[in-house]
């Protein structure tokens, strides 16, 4: 049985309406009933429980910002980033799933693509039907993703994809992977499909972070696609790019969620377990910690909830993002790992929550922008002066 309360210090439930509360704890109940049960054996196994997928479809959590006639929900951010927390609660890898298939598959093709690709992938992907990935990140071209090497070169009507592209989530199980390529063009977005020749999506396996994940390497070679299969309007970095400032939003909320699944954990055992003849929880220096960990997540909670709003104002810029992403999950990283202390020597069994947490915010805290790439996003935005280079 779940016994999860949620931390909410502020009372912010006050600031959702009652749609974006309905929202939440739809998914967190099904988080709570279907996933949570089977997680341990899953993230010990290095599997991604595919069966839940048509649960997830049925949930409406892939591409929730959708419009309805592409067979999204329409809802607004604020409510896909309260998905998100709700299932980065589980498990980051559930939340990742979630978010590559909205936020990087569907957004790019409703955003870039034509009206022939809009209809035929998006009611697909938003029923679960078909899988997607998307395939930027390459085995030397992480944090600097304009230094891709895989090509992309007109032949005829058609294109020839060459290169690699390396840590996909979901790239072995999906049906569509959206592909970026340098070309004479310039960066240029391509649908490749599932069975493509010269097309493959190996598993990388020996993970000890996000093991309830698939993780993949795109292989593309002599890869010919249609010019019908490009990303009409996506031209530049800029494009690819703009997906990822989507994904980051949700990861700014998933990672509240997993700081709140470690500090309800850690809370509650520490009520339990008794040291020298009283609880845990009654000494001073558990308290200073709980104390602690509540400010910044509400702290966090907030953040998430005023970027939400901008950005349903459409007045959200990407160095605001960059400020979420890598503050929420530095705070829920460090909880974790806090949290692990508190709970000893059971913070490191599957048993627990808090382990598994920690371990995956290791990744989270390095994908789709750096900690450190994030905090020179920031740091260009305050001072107008780029220190990447």
């Amino acid at each position: 049985m779940d016994l999860y309360q949620p931390l909410d210090f502020f009372e912010l439930d006050d600031l959702f309406t009652e749609e974006e509360r309905m929202v939440r704890d739809t998914v967190r109940a099904w988080v709570s009933e279907r996933f949570l049960p089977g997680i341990m054996e899953h993230f010990e196994a290095g599997t991604f429980p595919m069966d839940l997928v048509p649960e997830l479809a049925e949930l409406g959590v892939f591409g929730p910002t959708t419009p309805e006639e592409y067979g999204g929900a329409g809802l607004n951010s604020v409510a896909y980033g309260l998905i998100c927390q709700e299932l980065e609660r589980g498990d980051s890898g559930l939340r990742s799933f979630v978010s590559v298939q909205g936020s990087l598959v569907m957004w790019p093709i409703f955003a870039y693509g034509s009206e022939e690709q809009k209809r035929r992938w998006l009611p697909a992907l938003a029923a679960g039907k078909a899988i997607g990935c998307f395939g930027l990140t390459e085995p030397d071209a992480g944090s600097n993703p304009g230094g891709m090497r895989t090509t992309g070169r007109r032949a005829g009507g058609d294109w020839i994809l060459d290169g690699r592209k390396m840590w996909i989530t979901n790239g072995t199980v999906s049906d569509v992977s959206v592909v970026w390529a340098r070309t004479d063009e310039g960066i240029r977005g391509f649908l490749v499909e599932k069975g493509a020749k010269g097309f493959s999506a190996p598993e990388q396996k020996h993970k000890w972070s996000l093991r309830a994940s698939v993780t993949s390497e795109l292989v593309l070679e002599d890869v010919r696609v249609p010019d019908s299969a490009r990303l009409p309007g996506a031209e530049g970095l800029k494009a690819p790019l703009s997906c990822l400032t989507q994904a980051r939003y949700g990861i700014a909320w998933g990672a509240i969620g997993a700081a709140t699944a470690c500090f309800d954990e850690a809370l509650r055992y520490s009520k339990e377990r008794i040291v020298f003849d009283k609880p845990l929880a009654a000494y001073q220096i558990p308290q200073t910690k709980f104390a602690d960990m509540a400010t910044r997540i509400t702290h966090g909670q907030l953040l998430a909830w005023r970027l939400g709003r901008m950005k349903d104002d459409g007045r959200l810029n990407p160095s605001q993002v960059s400020m979420a992403k890598r503050y929420n999950v530095h705070l829920g990283l460090d909880v974790a790992r806090i949290c692990r202390d508190i709970l000893g020597a059971n913070g490191i069994s599957l048993e627990y929550q808090v382990g598994r947490h920690m371990l995956n915010l290791e990744s989270v805290i390095t994908y789709e922008g750096t900690h450190d790439i994030h905090t020179l996003a920031v740091g260009a935005e305050l001072t107008g002066i780029p220190a990447f280079r």
